[in-house]
């Protein structure tokens, strides 16, 4: 009689359950702060110091967030605007340079490349002194154009350097292809190498946008105490009027959390092509 042998289930798959539980667990533990965030931003005052906290708000209130909706709804206004100018004012000055430095190869690139790169590793700090010295002069100080152009600063060489680094893989017979029929370095750049480019530009889009949202440096340095102050001076305002009313802080950072969150969930995709550079296939 002849004898069936059963297979053994792979190693590979009796061991991976404990690597998918500790991945979770320490999701879990790093998503921690998030999820006590918006468990503060539902609780009432009188349940704030309780011991042991409670880790559900059962008692839950709304009157955190009604506080960020009668006060902060300006200063998100403001960081909207800031991050959206950033980001056109990046892409503006970032996709061209990349473009030049990747396919028309000018003299001096490389030195210019090593000079973006540079400019990443000045500290925030000495650069809005900088800032706040030249915008004295000019009027720019407190302004929103001001923020954006500081801001952008700061996302521009990085932005080069990614735009770079993406652009340099478009195969060249493509170029040449368009050279062919008569296209110049501005319309083979604007039908050829900004839409296979897509993945970077909303990569670096992102990355600026966020840098000025979460911006504090260039904020409190070159827009305090003026009419137009974004998100984080609304949290550090509202910190130092309010605080022992946690629930509204925490709404208020949960609020200026959703921005961010949303575009980072809607742009996986996209961040996950453009960060490898080079790639050229969705």
């Amino acid at each position: 009689m002849k004898t069936i042998t059963t297979p053994s289930r792979p190693r590979r798959t009796r061991t991976t359950w404990w690597k998918t539980a500790t991945g979770l667990l320490l999701t879990g533990v790093m998503l921690f702060p998030v999820y006590w965030m918006l468990n503060v931003s539902f609780t009432r005052d009188q349940d704030m110091r309780k011991g042991p906290p409670d880790l559900f708000p059962a008692h839950g209130t709304l009157r955190g967030y009604r506080a960020v909706l009668d006060q902060q709804l300006p200063y998100l206004g403001t960081s909207l605007v800031i991050g959206l100018g950033t980001v056109v004012l990046t892409v503006a000055l970032a996709a061209p340079a990349g473009y030049a430095l990747a396919k028309l190869r000018p003299r001096g690139g490389s030195v210019l490349s090593f000079l973006f790169l540079v400019a990443q590793m000045i500290p925030g700090i000495v650069m809005a002194m900088g800032f706040y010295a030249i915008y004295l002069s000019l009027g720019l100080l407190q302004s929103v154009p001001g923020l954006i152009l500081a801001d952008s600063t700061l996302a521009v060489p990085f932005a080069v350097l990614i735009l770079t680094a993406f652009m340099s893989g478009i195969p060249e017979e493509l170029l040449q292809a368009a050279k062919t029929d008569g296209a110049g370095p501005l319309r083979t750049f604007r039908s050829i190498v900004l839409p296979m480019s897509r993945n970077a530009v909303v990569t670096v889009s992102l990355f600026a946008f966020l840098w000025s949202w979460s911006d504090f440096i260039f904020a409190s340095t070159l827009a305090g105490g003026g009419t137009h102050e974004p998100i984080t001076l609304g949290i550090y305002h509202y910190i130092g009027n309010n605080n022992q009313e946690w629930n509204a802080i925490m709404a208020t950072a949960v609020v200026a959390s959703l921005p961010a969150t949303v575009i980072l969930v809607l742009a996986q995709r996209y961040i996950a092509a453009g960060v490898t550079a080079g790639a050229m296939k969705d």
